[in-house]
């Protein structure tokens, strides 16, 4: 098994990435670039946090194997048992060593040290150079790859330029200090702690949130009542974006028309505003190109045409507009699938079948799944009974690790005694030499401490510049973020957990044997004030921001800013939710009359057939025998006849195309008094033809 584990958990790690990524990018529409950068960052903090507990029980083994040198090295004094004459107690003075038991997952000395360099210079370099580049090349909005280039490197000069300016200023600093003395190894360990210092900075930040928040959204999904109330007011603010959305890609889009109108098909620009058009949506592309004469040429007379460099910024606008407006619509049909169950699992609660039953079924055929394993019965159970309990008692498990986080964060630096309860267990475990124990201690714990941090940074908003939304709605520029946050995040919370478990020699001041992890991160204490003062210190602020994020200080900070937050005792926050839960009734009645004329129009036809399949026979049949006829007699009677015979067939398709279009008028009792909206507007709403409503596909659009 040497050197297995680590080979599984590196491919095992790739593919989580991989699905993670498929999640929140998409595969088709953005760019390679952007898609590699972004999995190459989220893979290397993966990997880290997988492979370090393999490092934690390697390194435990190498230090029993010291610990038996040292003792065999030791001379002895003797063979012969003596007298203990405080406790009469025959002790002798040769000293038994316990073997030591090499881990399943050991991995052979040298093979962590340089896989621990690889992985951490990229992830640095990716973070601090290369993923800053990648941004400002895919959010530009240039027609070249060389115009892109260009543009990256103007908006990183300033990022850049102060790297380098901090980078020269310690340079001659160190330089002209007469009581400096620091080879390369020590300007590397200082560049890795100024790294660290910043990463650990914001992680406390991160981490004092996710402790509180992670166990408190699972105790609220348990309370469905609650979960419905804030589900009305997200899509409060959901419709509005939305709408906010549709408006400015109206304006993008009438920019856009000028533009083309402007610039005929033989001007020298004609190809960058072909290329903008391909980034429209289709309606709109179809819409531009009916109305676009490319038989006009255009002249150098005194019309003013735009530049290149206002294409550019049109380009860069028409791409954010239309990313914006499909990530709100597609949000907004899973926000509203999300009310519709919410709402079915309220109503199934009160149920006495115990058989759950959905509003609006699923049109797709049931699998094996649905038909044998989770039947209605089932799904009732889980969806109104055990689902509630599974998420309570899932929030106090998580809610004991976050207290147990928070007492080992401020107690971590204590030596004697051990204060730290990570530390007790892993060191309670050293003991017996239970490898597979250790690394599922130190497992859970790290993925804890990422799971809070990581999902931290998954939530955050920064208005409409960052946002990881799901199926497949995250920008470019949002992805190649959170790889960044993520490559700046990952190396401090590692060494927080070695600190935790009391194996960072730097913080611990023991003398025992490094991680391989460690090693490379280099000696702390060439900046003394940090690793004494910083590093140890700053943790504990984590209890002030669990405290703050318990009372949901941050919250109410934002909401008396005028960003509206959910809070149970504001106004504003009840307008909201009443508001939203009308956006849902309309959506759902409008959903309800489209199944209805489906169903109508289904039993239409089940019961009198297709009427175009027999007016086709009918007409084939018929014109068969006008030839016949046409061939057997020229008289005019029989000219005559086939004139009335064309007209009665005209008379009869014009009737069948009448009965076949004409559908089924949708009087819905409901949909007369059901709408308040409609009802104070004094706008009757009477019946409609399913043929002039919405299509099943654009059934929000017009909201």
């Amino acid at each position: 098994m040497s050197g297995a584990a680590l080979g599984i958990e590196i491919v095992v790690v790739f593919f989580l990435a991989l699905f993670l990524l498929h999640r929140y990018g998409d595969f088709r529409k953005q760019q390679r670039m952007v898609l590699f950068g972004t999995l190459l960052a989220w893979y290397l903090c993966f990997l880290i946090v997988f492979i370090l507990p393999l490092d934690v029980s390697t390194t435990i083994y190498r230090q029993c194997i010291i610990d038996q040198e040292k003792i065999a090295s030791e001379p002895t004094t003797g063979q012969f048992p003596f007298i203990n004459t405080t406790r009469n107690a025959s002790v002798t003075s040769t000293k038994s060593p316990k073997p030591c038991y090499k881990p399943w997952s050991y991995i052979p000395n040298g093979i962590m040290p340089v896989f621990w360099r690889v992985v951490y210079w990229t992830s640095q370099c990716l973070t601090w150079l290369l993923l800053p580049f990648m941004q400002s090349y895919a959010r530009s909005g240039g027609f070249s790859i060389t115009g892109k280039i260009k543009t990256a490197l103007i908006e990183n000069a300033i990022y850049y330029g102060t790297y380098l300016l901090i980078f020269g200023s310690l340079l001659i600093y160190v330089a002209v200090s007469p009581q400096w003395h620091l080879s390369w190894y020590e300007l590397q360990t200082i560049g890795i702690t100024a790294a660290n210092t910043w990463g650990l900075f914001l992680l406390v930040l991160l981490l004092g949130y996710g402790l509180v928040e992670i166990p408190r959204s699972y105790w609220n999904a348990s309370r469905h009542g609650h979960m419905l109330i804030k589900t009305y007011f997200k899509a409060s603010k959901l419709m509005t974006e939305k709408a906010d959305a549709e408006e400015n890609l109206e304006d993008v889009m009438e920019e856009v028309r000028k533009v083309s109108e402007s610039i005929k098909y033989n001007h020298p620009l004609r190809k960058c505003v072909d290329t903008i058009l391909r980034k429209c949506p289709v309606d709109y592309q179809e819409k531009m190109g009916r109305n676009m004469d490319d038989y006009e040429d255009f002249d150098d007379k005194q019309n003013t045409y735009p530049s290149e460099k206002s294409l550019v910024k049109l380009h860069k606008q028409v791409i954010y507009a239309v990313q914006r407006h499909n990530r709100t619509r597609v949000q907004w049909q899973i926000l509203l699938q999300q009310a519709i169950h919410l709402e079915d699992v309220a109503k199934n609660e009160t149920s006495s079948t115990h058989q759950f039953v959905h509003s609006f079924p699923s049109s797709e055929p049931t699998g094996w799944f649905s038909r044998y394993i989770y039947t209605p019965t089932v799904e009732w159970y889980w969806e109104c009974f055990l689902k509630r309990w599974f998420y309570r008692l899932l929030s106090l498990v998580l809610a004991m690790f976050s207290v147990a986080v928070v007492w080992s964060e401020c107690t971590f630096f204590s030596t004697y005694p051990v204060l730290s309860l990570f530390a007790v267990f892993i060191q309670l475990a050293e003991r017996d030499y239970n490898y597979l124990y250790i690394e599922m201690a130190c497992f859970l714990t790290i993925f804890f401490l990422c799971i809070c941090v990581y999902s931290t940074v998954f939530r955050i908003r920064v208005f409409n510049y960052y946002y990881l939304a799901p199926h497949h709605q995250t920008d470019a520029y949002s992805l190649q973020f959170s790889g960044m946050l993520f490559c700046r995040l990952t190396p401090p919370l590692c060494l927080n957990f070695l600190g935790l478990i009391h194996m960072d020699s730097a913080i611990s001041h023991q003398q025992k044997e490094q991680t391989a992890y460690t090693s490379i991160m280099g000696s702390m204490r060439v900046l003394y004030f940090i690793a004494n003062g910083f590093y140890i210190y700053y943790p504990m602020l984590i209890l002030i921001l669990c405290i703050a994020t318990y009372f949901s200080l941050g919250t109410r900070c934002l909401n008396l800013l005028g960003f509206q937050q959910f809070m149970g005792d504001c106004e504003m926050t009840s307008d909201l939710i009443d508001e939203g839960k009308e956006l849902i009734r309309r959506e759902k009645r409008k959903r309800q009359r489209i199944e209805d004329g489906e169903n109508r129009r289904r039993e239409w036809k089940e019961r009198y057939g297709n009427p175009r399949e027999e007016y086709t026979a009918r007409n084939r049949g018929s014109h068969e025998m006008k030839e016949t006829s046409y061939s057997d007699t020229v008289n005019p009677n029989t000219n005559r006849q086939a004139k009335y015979s064309r007209s009665a067939n005209r008379a009869e398709k014009d009737c069948v195309e009448l009965l076949q279009d004409a559908e089924p008028l949708d009087f819905n009792a409901d949909s007369l008094t059901d709408n308040p909206l409609d009802t104070d507007t004094g706008r009757h709403i009477g019946g409609r033809y399913l043929s002039m409503s919405s299509s099943r596909n654009r059934i929000f659009d017009d909201v």
